[in-house]
């Protein structure tokens, strides 16, 4: 399977298609299997010990490694090093992991600062559990940036079935090891489980690109660890530089995309962050299934063509519109049929001890907010492939402005209105970087054919009206008394909707839809 792995994936210049169906894949396994597990784990636990998990270690964990790898992540993909082929085993890798490694000692320094700053801010003591699932998450994040040297070269070879299998195996590890332990050991403090299942999962993906890299890829161990002093002195001043930049931008990124866990955790209740939690890993599933492969495969894209020989921007500008034309198509679905399911599926899946709070009216605005984001991954990818570095530098200002105005927000809206206050101050944030990069993409494509309406799916106007339809029938026939049998009902009335719709646009959409239904046969 390996020498399949490296045949397949080897190469550079993979198409757009071959890269979203393996991201596809990869998440909807490493997210997918969460889901069915968070089914499970959220009638198994209180709302104090759901907000650990879900927000708390979550915030901890996704800060101390977006500061610390994005950066790198961003501008290794974006350089123009072709690390296969007959420089496999020479200088091309040697020049890119001699970058990739200087993200492991700032890692560590802000997995260290991140440390003593929860124990400071709570005021904690190294006997107490929590401090100690502190220091074992910090030490999971430790081990997960020993890894990303490798995943950086591995993406670069483009081994997408590689990352596959290794976060598929990390994630079945997380939810193993928490399954375990809250069964065979009730006593023990929960704090300490999800502490111990993340270093599962970090270990996991630690022995996992290492063990690769080790075993079936013939490098030069000074190519692998180039730290020599003068090898580490010739480092590629360009792209370090880059990196830099990207993560000084990644720090204003942050704040914009989990600044709404901080004000949480920071003012609000247990409960209320465990409903959040709740509703976000329910709501973006589809975000981060869907959404996220094509935001990561299409920012690939963009790059390469911008980086490498262009075929034009007619070409780059189609590229984007397919992209935009997808998420919104997907981004419609959900917000026309969310709101008027969302009681049901929460119903379903957690019990009526989370559907009659809450949580079903926090999902009803998630599914608004789910179009934004989707919309504002795909343009904030394009802008940042293509971005000189001025422009960049132009985008980290706005980030900073539109951070502060996200914060206010936030403060603001989450006293009069908790956890749905949240949601909305996020909406309006992507609306406002939404406006900012179509600003960059009308510049870029001045005097081209590229069109915003170009973008919209046609027929999206029945999809629409079915969610109309749809959430007034909830509103009038729905009984949460007499659930199932109401329920069937609403389901059946819902789905007859979607096939109407889906047959409505894919007649008006046929090429398109055919182009997406061909994107298995493209990468193979």
């Amino acid at each position: 399977m390996v020498s399949e792995m490296s045949n397949a994936d080897g190469g550079a210049a993979a198409s757009f298609q071959h890269t979203f169906k393996y991201l596809l894949a990869t998440q909807f396994l490493s997210r997918g299997i969460p889901f069915i597990f968070n089914s499970w784990i959220v009638r198994h636990l209180s709302e104090e010990d759901y907000a650990i998990y879900a927000v708390q270690f979550h915030l901890f964990v996704t800060c101390v490694l977006f500061l610390s790898r994005e950066g790198f992540r961003r501008a290794c993909m974006r350089a123009d090093i072709n690390c296969d082929g007959a420089s496999a085993t020479g200088s091309n890798a040697a020049k890119l992991l001699k970058v990739a490694w200087m993200s492991f000692p700032l890692g560590v320094l802000v997995t260290f600062a991140a440390c003593l700053f929860v124990f400071w801010w709570q005021d904690l003591s190294y006997s107490s559990p929590y401090a100690q699932a502190i220091l074992i998450n910090g030490f999971a994040c430790v081990l997960e940036l020993l890894a990303e040297p490798f995943y950086i070269l591995s993406q670069n070879l483009v081994l997408l079935r590689l990352r596959l299998v290794v976060e598929t195996v990390a994630t079945f590890s997380r939810c193993i090891v928490t399954y375990i332990l809250i069964l065979k050991l009730p006593s023990l403090e929960k704090s300490i489980v999800f502490g111990l299942s993340q270093a599962a999962y970090g270990g996991s993906i630690f022995l996992g690109y290492w063990g690769y890299f080790f075993l079936f890829r013939a490098y030069k161990t000074s190519v692998m660890f180039p730290f020599r002093i003068g090898s580490i002195l010739s480092y590629d001043g360009p792209l370090a530089n880059m990196c830099m930049l990207f993560t000084l931008q990644s720090f204003r990124k942050l704040i914009l995309q989990e600044g709404e866990k901080m004000v949480l955790v920071w003012m609000d209740t247990p409960y209320n962050q465990a409903v959040y939690g709740l509703v976000d890993k329910l709501g973006s599933l589809v975000v981060r299934m869907i959404f996220l492969p094509f935001e990561e495969s299409s920012y690939l894209t963009f790059a390469r063509s911008a980086s490498g020989d262009q075929k034009g921007r007619k070409n780059l500008g189609r590229s984007l519109t397919d992209a935009l034309k997808l998420v919104l198509l997907i981004g419609l679905v959900v917000i026309a049929f969310g709101p008027s399911y969302s009681y049901s599926l929460i119903r379903l899946l957690y019990g009526s001890k989370w559907s009659d709070g809450e949580a079903s009216t926090a999902l009803r605005y998630y599914c608004l907010y789910v179009i934004v984001l989707a919309m504002n991954g795909t343009s904030e990818a394009f802008l940042h492939a293509v971005a000189t570095e001025n422009q960049l530098k132009q985008s980290n200002d706005s980030l900073l402005i539109f951070s502060v105005i996200y914060l206010v927000l936030n403060v603001l809206l989450i006293r009069s209105a908790g956890a749905i206050g949240l949601i909305l101050a996020n909406s309006l944030n992507m609306i406002f970087r939404i406006i900012y990069s179509a600003v960059f993409i009308r510049k870029f494509f001045k005097g081209s054919s590229f069109s915003f309406r170009g973008c919209m799916p046609a027929g999206y106007e029945f999809l629409l009206v079915s969610g109309v339809a749809t959430f007034i029938l909830e509103r009038i026939y729905l009984d949460r008394d007499n659930f199932w049998a109401t329920f069937l009902v609403h389901f059946s009335f819902g789905l007859c909707c979607f096939v109407a719709s889906a047959f409505v646009i894919y007649q008006k959409e046929r090429p398109f839809i055919s182009k997406i239904i061909r994107f298995r046969e493209h990468a193979d």
